[in-house]
């Protein structure tokens, strides 16, 4: 294994370190194979209490999936095993929320995508100030992924519902008010914790002197707000809601939504919709069903090419706008694909 991922025994914790800072820690398909692998061995592992998961550097703890070799892959002319990326990232995010030993995410710095599936998922997710969330996918012509159908409308007063369809961005504090982050301490403090958690008998009692309490951010200021325009019963009306409400966050994610892919943002709210009532399992079936169908269209590859290619950012939507999205093609997204279902129980 190349030293993308490091796997270290350091008395009772198994720690992975995503390795690769100058990609902020992107996540490729060798690095969830592997990661998959050792989480296996771990498991049986008598030696191993709990594993815990960190990102080298101090930018980012892994800022997302490694999406740029599958646009080269499509621009070059290879259709064939697209999709063999996702369908063993969304195993190993299944593989983790069903992880019998505590899971334990340091998170510094960006958490986004693919990043988020190899933490939220966790039994624990502590953040430091720098901590920075997203699930940016509708503004690549994308959806959020990686177990975001069962975690996003599950977040109180559907700021879930918020971060999926405006890709809104939330710190330290807004991360613990919804629930991404179940603790929060300071970065001045994580080496002595890290080291802590090497012999750790009771985690909660470690983290205990660690713990600091945030100020709220804009989307726990906002929560009213966002309850009452996100909990609308369509995205137009959503909209409607944002912008009759007449105040500046309201604006802002109104005018973010309007900028992201018009098929992405439907989908991504169908899929809020549905995976608020599905299993996790059955969420992540669904979004391989999503995925599987998107690979074949158009929207993904023109966002991968104005936001990390030409780096325009300025996207050429098709259809342009929500209203011109066809339902019947909307559905198609949700169906089961040629190759079958996400192999899960």
């Amino acid at each position: 294994m190349s030293d993308e991922i490091l796997f270290q025994k350091r008395g009772k914790a198994g720690f992975v370190i995503l390795n690769r800072p100058k990609a902020l820690n992107a996540i490729n398909h060798a690095m969830v194979l592997a990661m998959a692998a050792q989480l296996t061995r771990w498991a049986d592992d008598p030696e191993i209490a709990h594993v815990v998961v960190t990102g080298a550097g101090d930018k980012a703890f892994c800022a997302g999936g490694d999406i740029r070799s599958i646009y080269d892959a499509r621009m070059s002319g290879q259709m064939d095993g697209l999709g063999a990326f996702f369908r063993d990232e969304y195993i190993l995010n299944a593989q983790i929320k069903a992880y019998p030993k505590p899971y334990i995410a340091l998170i510094n710095g960006i958490v986004m995508g693919g990043g988020v599936g190899v933490s939220v998922h966790g039994s624990h997710r502590i953040g430091t100030e720098k901590t920075l969330f997203a699930m940016p996918e509708t503004g690549i012509g994308f959806f959020p992924d990686v177990g975001g159908t069962y975690f996003l409308p599950r977040m109180p007063r559907s700021s879930g519902i918020y971060c999926a369809l405006s890709a809104g961005r939330l710190k330290q504090g807004d991360a613990l008010a919804t629930g991404v982050l179940t603790h929060a301490v300071s970065e001045a403090t994580l080496a002595d914790l890290e080291r802590d958690l090497e012999t750790a008998d009771d985690i909660g009692a470690v983290l205990a002197p660690y713990l600091v309490t945030p100020e709220n951010g804009p989307v726990a200021e906002s929560f009213d707000l966002i309850d009452e325009t996100f909990s609308a019963s369509s995205v137009e009306e959503i909209l409607s809601r944002l912008e009759k409400s007449g105040s500046d966050f309201a604006g802002k994610a109104a005018a973010a939504i309007r900028q992201k892919s018009p098929t992405s943002v439907l989908i991504a709210f169908e899929q809020m919709k549905r995976g608020g009532q599905l299993s996790f399992n059955d969420c992540m079936k669904l979004e391989y069903r999503i995925v599987s169908r998107i690979l074949k269209g158009t929207e993904f590859y023109e966002g991968i090419r104005a936001v990390l290619v030409d780096k325009d950012q300025d996207p050429k939507w098709s259809p342009s706008q929500i209203s011109q999205v066809d339902s019947a093609e909307l559905a198609s997204y949700f169906e089961e694909p040629a190759d079958g279902d996400l192999p899960l129980g």
